[in-house]
């Protein structure tokens, strides 16, 4: 496996518990986009699938011509009580492992990893805190995140998406399967293909899809909400569309 570290030292300096009250309360962060010196490195795929094993920090996944995984990180990170924070990324064969060490009392830290993947790779994502964009991709996709919004763009592979805790946005895809969900936010899909079958939930949040023309076998139902499908209906139809919301609305058009 290989490991780089990155330790970013604060500046010596002695600080009362008045100051680090202060700083505490301010509620100042960091922000990744004001690291202008991002990191680069490129790392070798074995296997035909990417596992993206990623925590604290937004990503951004997109198909590239490139014969390797390039990945660019952007960081800002410090502390007034506590450790130094910490930054890694690994490739242990076909696992990218991208870690965020910011443990300290009074600590603030920003990350975010641009991962360019070849075209004919498929993308498994697993974060646990931060957003997901993927874009680009033509095979299969499957993403979690634990807290953050999952953004799907221009894709025509099979598609499961999942956000415990944040929105699920698909935009101008072809994907002919699918499954989509949330356990507490809205889910948002924008077809331009017919598909086999879609699959979209929520537990909380409104659920809304925009199919193209055509005939639909369409069960749509709120727990707790208005619902209105918009598509012509065909019960014999091989072009499946199933939409629930625990608490929210639905729109089917």
């Amino acid at each position: 496996m290989s490991v780089r570290t990155v330790r970013i030292h604060r500046p010596v300096a002695v600080l009362g518990a008045a100051l680090a009250a202060v700083v505490l309360l301010s509620g100042c962060g960091a922000s990744a986009g004001d690291d202008d010196d991002p990191e680069k490195r490129s790392f070798p795929l074995q296997g035909r699938t990417l596992t993206i094993d990623s925590d604290d920090s937004a990503l951004d996944v997109v198909a590239a011509d490139v014969d390797e995984v390039r990945v660019t990180r952007w960081f800002e990170g410090s502390t007034v009580l506590g450790e130094d924070p910490e930054v890694t990324w690994a490739m242990d064969g076909d696992t990218l492992q991208l870690r965020v060490n910011c443990d300290g009392f009074v600590s603030a830290c920003s990350a975010r990893h641009r991962i360019e993947v070849p075209r004919e790779a498929g993308v498994r994502v697993l974060n646990k805190d931060g957003e997901v964009t993927a874009e680009g991709l033509r095979t299969a996709v499957r993403i979690r995140s634990d807290d953050g919004r999952v953004t799907v763009k221009d894709t025509s592979g099979p598609l499961e998406l999942r956000a415990a805790d944040g929105a699920v946005d698909v935009v101008d895809v072809d994907s002919r399967r699918i499954d989509a969900r949330s356990d507490d936010g809205r889910v948002r899909l924008g077809l331009r293909t017919v598909p086999d079958r879609v699959e979209a939930h929520s537990e909380d949040g409104a659920v809304s899809v925009d199919l193209p023309d055509g005939a639909y076998k369409v069960a749509a139902s709120s727990g707790d909400g208005s619902v209105d499908v918009g598509v012509k209906r065909d019960d014999s139809s091989t072009h499946i569309v199933n939409v629930r919301s625990e608490d929210g609305g639905v729109e089917v058009n």
